[in-house]
């Protein structure tokens, strides 16, 4: 499956994965991979993941979610959520509701997390 086949019928998702994949891209690119579940990007290891909650839960409050993988805790009040799996690493989840939205504050965090995954 293609990264827009998984997005098929979901507008907003599709803008956010295009606005995504060319930041990604103008900071040297990555591998992606499509699951059921998810796209990943990745460089070695996954740094960013773009996924819909809507198929986890019934009235979702953002068409798609942005995670990005940190090797720190960001305090921006912009994330939904941040966890921290393992000793390394927190995931930072971000509610997207339009594309708008991956602007200059996440361009810096997704080439953080690239390069970090280098």
């Amino acid at each position: 499956m293609t990264p827009e086949e998984h997005f098929a019928g979901q507008p907003v998702a599709l803008a956010v994965l295009g606005a995504v994949s060319g930041v990604i891209d103008d900071v040297g690119g990555a591998q992606i991979r499509t699951t059921t579940s998810q796209v990943a990007f990745r460089r070695g290891r996954g740094f960013a993941y773009l996924w819909l909650p809507g198929r986890y839960v019934a009235k979702p409050a953002a068409d798609v979610v942005l995670s990005v993988v940190l090797g720190r805790r960001d305090e921006s009040p912009r994330w939904k959520e941040v966890v921290h799996p393992s000793p390394n690493q927190w995931m930072h989840h971000l509610e997207v509701t339009d594309p708008a939205q991956i602007d200059a504050e996440v361009v810096g965090w997704l080439r953080e997390a690239a390069e970090r995954a280098s």
